[in-house]
């Protein structure tokens, strides 16, 4: 169980507490101007940990809240997700899937902007039916992402459809741990919470698609359909067993972990029964002091990923520490009062806490209590109340550029080359999804939209 280590005192106090947030946004605002791949995110939350050294008054009680933020359950399930899913991900793009499905979807003249609409609604179903937005970049992007860039789409506005699906099914989904920690909070039961959510999140999901099928940009994919040709291997489509195993055991509420190393299992044996693979091209030993295959390139290929979220678990473990979730709650309770000021106040706080965190719900739990409370004195009801914290936390967790909701999908999008690598800071701008969201969400907050009744 985790023990919180004593509370960290900065030199200079607030302007203190605040200087490792301060030094990972410039540094952040930095690698995004200069379009930086995963590693100049790295770059930024590393120098933000170094940077705070210089003003913790207790170096060892500032170095116990790094290990602290790495004790966290889901610093662990996050990077295992990230290994085992680039391990799957490596057997399906390393097979020949994904040129095959791609030939015969041009084929059928499903391509640019109709592709990335369709990839939104497929994302939005099965991010729903799975309720895990992070599970779902792992099984979509390895196949939908490069047949919709071979098929035309921009690779950007591809990674923007998946994304908005995610945060679609993270959003509403009822066995989504958002869903779930909202509810719980704040008293109101499960069923009657994802039914008032439909007033806010299908009319955002609505616009998204509109937007996709208005704005998304296409490309010429001609050459790499005809050099796909060449690979196209019908039997290749076999690999397919790898997300449809993954999918059916997160529909059954198996573990992501156990979800992914199944479908890798799976994955494996049908590629060398069919002979996809052999063995030498999954794990090989050669010599010299050397190993490869599919297997090692896509766990090796992780470490710029991994290592981020080393410095940003271990970041949050300072903020804890250094009182941040305290100073939100402060927030709080100053500035709510009567029911508009207090829903507004709601959406500021688990905004500026989400973002920080990078975990919708660490934010919603962190502050669920406090919401309670102050919502029962404004009188802003128990499903008003629970809805406001997830269409937050899926609005400003899903627009911060140095989350999972971005560099994960950047990640996954670099194994396909340069030609299909997306920035993370690219993906806000067209994470349409949570865009439409935060236009809902600050409509409702002053006109009232979805206040009253069930």
């Amino acid at each position: 169980m985790e023990q919180r280590p004593k509370r960290i005192e900065f030199r200079l106090g607030k302007a203190g507490k605040l200087a490792p947030l301060v030094v990972a946004a410039v540094m952040i605002g930095w690698a995004a101007f200069s379009q930086s791949n995963v590693n100049g995110y790295v770059l930024a939350f590393f120098a933000a940990l170094v940077a705070g050294i210089i003003f913790a008054k207790d170096e060892k009680a500032y170095g116990e809240a790094l290990v602290y933020g790495l004790s966290k359950p889901m610093f662990a399930v996050i990077v295992l997700a990230v290994i085992l899913a680039a391990i799957s991900g490596k057997l399906i793009s390393a097979s020949g899937a994904v040129q095959t499905i791609a030939v015969y979807v041009v084929a059928a003249g499903f391509t640019g902007k109709l592709f990335v609409a369709a990839t939104f609604l497929i994302t939005c179903l099965l991010a729903f039916a799975t309720g895990t937005s992070v599970g779902t970049y792992f099984v979509v992007i390895p196949i939908l992402f490069p047949v919709g860039v071979m098929a035309g789409a921009a690779p950007e506005y591809m990674i923007g459809a998946i994304v908005s699906g995610a945060a679609f099914g993270d959003n509403l989904g009822p066995i989504s741990d958002t869903t779930i920690a909202s509810s719980a909070t704040q008293h109101a039961d499960l069923g009657t919470v994802v039914k008032t959510r439909t007033r806010y999140s299908l009319p955002a999901a609505a616009g998204a698609l509109l937007l996709f099928l208005l704005f998304s940009k296409t490309t010429d994919g001609g050459g790499a359909i005809e050099a796909a040709r060449g690979e196209a291997n019908p039997v290749s489509l076999v690999m397919l067993v790898v997300p449809v195993v993954i999918i059916v055991l997160c529909m059954m509420r198996k573990h992501l972990i156990t979800a992914l190393s199944w479908g890798i299992l799976a994955g494996s044996g049908a590629g060398l029964l069919f002979g996809v693979y052999t063995l030498d091209n999954l794990i090989s030993f050669p010599g010299g002091f050397s190993v490869s295959g599919a297997f090692i390139d896509a766990i090796t290929g992780t470490a710029g990923t991994v290592a981020m979220l080393i410095a940003v678990f271990s970041l949050l473990g300072v903020l804890e520490c250094g009182g941040l979730f305290e100073d939100v709650r402060g927030l709080l309770q100053r500035f709510a009062k009567k029911e508009r000021s207090t829903e507004a106040t709601i959406v500021l706080s688990v905004g500026i806490l989400s973002m920080v965190t990078g975990v919708i719900s660490v934010a919603i739990v962190a502050l669920g209590d406090l919401v309670n409370e102050i919502g029962e004195k404004a009188g802003v009801n128990r499903y008003r109340r629970a809805n406001l914290l997830d269409c937050t936390g899926c609005v400003f967790c899903f627009l911060a550029p140095w989350t999972v909701h971005c560099v994960i999908p950047a990640q996954l999008s670099a194994q396909f080359g340069d030609g299909f690598a997306v920035a993370p800071a690219s993906v806000p701008l067209v994470n349409f999804y949570s865009v439409c969201m935060l236009v809902i969400l600050l409509a409702a907050v002053i006109t009232g939209y979805g206040r009253k009744g069930l």
